[in-house]
């Protein structure tokens, strides 16, 4: 036999007294499995724990802040604060029903503007145009959202407000039927001069759309390129024309961006102060007909009368943004579940 088979069949004996000794050790040192973070990973999880937190907590000092500072005037308006249409805290006698009614009237026509244009913009971006066109009409929708508010009613006051009172005059001549449309005065006489449709929620709401449609957009965009393009050419092996592709893998994979761009542009809708602030004229009485003269919001009333306002009215003031505050963080959560129930692509077939 070679003298390597025998060395192979007979391992040196130091050897075998060392697996014997660490066999019988009645406490072996066993190797630990777990392994030891990198620094790089250890800095990036506590930078962005840190990040998160401080996020959280800016929002409960917000809250909490603002509670403390609408405590006297919440004691003295009690629950009437949301059901009493007047603002006059000087007399006792506020609260936020009609300034919070149109508040969520010109968020609700914002948002039956913006998110067809929004939806439509994102697909012609991200399925029909070309690669050379998409990139210009990327830079132009981000450079959109760059644009001041006091640009947007700027624009609102002294270019769209005259071209949309005609569409007005003819929507409420042919569609009074329908309340909300109907523009009357006190004794329920239609109105038709063109003064009556000046400062109405509907412009409002109609500049306020143009202000959201490229957060909306950025949104739905960015779901609707993730895509997976395996699904895209399966689509189209079947027979599948572009549209029915869309139909069948884009818009499913891409509803969560939809409705999170949807909510998104919501709460900045909400709180939308400047633009609204320009164009309205602001009135204390619940206005549901949006093509009329005539509207108000939360963040407009506070920014129309925090300038004149003493110790009990900045009180009064804080219970409005309080009030603002609570109906976005709703907005917010309520997007936040639908989204996480419809994951993008869950449902793609």
């Amino acid at each position: 036999m070679p003298e390597s088979n025998a060395v192979a069949e007979h391992p040196p004996p130091r050897t075998r007294v060392r697996d014997d000794e660490i066999a019988n050790d009645p406490n072996p040192q066993r190797r630990s499995l777990l392994s030891r973070p990198a620094l790089s990973d250890s800095v990036f999880k506590t930078v962005s724990f840190t990040a998160g937190a401080t996020t959280v907590g800016i929002m409960l000092a917000v809250g909490l802040f603002l509670s403390l500072r609408a405590t006297d005037a919440l004691k003295v308006a009690g629950f009437s604060f949301l059901t009493e249409q007047q603002w006059s805290p000087e007399t006792h006698k506020f609260g936020i029903a009609a300034v919070l009614s149109g508040t969520v009237t010109i968020a609700l026509i914002a948002m039956c503007v913006s998110v067809p244009l929004a939806l439509g913009t994102s697909l012609l971006i991200s399925e029909i145009a070309p690669p050379k066109v998409k990139s210009v009409l990327i830079t132009l929708v981000d450079l959109m959202a760059a644009v001041p508010s006091v640009v947007f009613g700027l624009w609102g006051v002294f270019f769209l407000q005259a071209a949309v009172i005609p569409v007005s005059q003819w929507i409420s001549t042919y569609f009074s039927w329908i309340p909300i449309f109907a523009v009357t005065d006190a004794s329920g006489h239609p109105q038709t001069d063109a003064s009556s449709y000046t400062s109405s929620a509907f412009i409002a709401g109609l500049v306020v759309a143009m202000m959201v449609v490229p957060t909306q957009t950025s949104v739905m965009r960015e779901a609707f390129s993730q895509a997976p393009p395996g699904e895209r050419e399966g689509a189209y092996a079947l027979g599948s024309t572009r549209w029915g592709m869309i139909r069948s893998v884009v818009l499913p994979f891409g509803r969560g961006g939809i409705i999170g761009g949807t909510m998104l542009g919501l709460g900045r809708a909400l709180g939308e102060t400047i633009a609204v602030y320009m164009i309205i004229s602001p009135i204390f009485t619940i206005n549901l007909q949006v093509l009329k003269s005539g509207s108000n919001s939360v963040s407009a009333l506070i920014a129309l009368r925090y300038g004149e306002s003493f110790d009990f009215g900045l009180s009064a003031l804080m219970a409005a943004g309080l009030v603002l505050f609570l109906l976005t963080l709703v907005v917010n959560f309520t997007a936040s579940s639908i989204v996480a129930r419809s994951r993008s692509g869950a449902q793609t077939t």
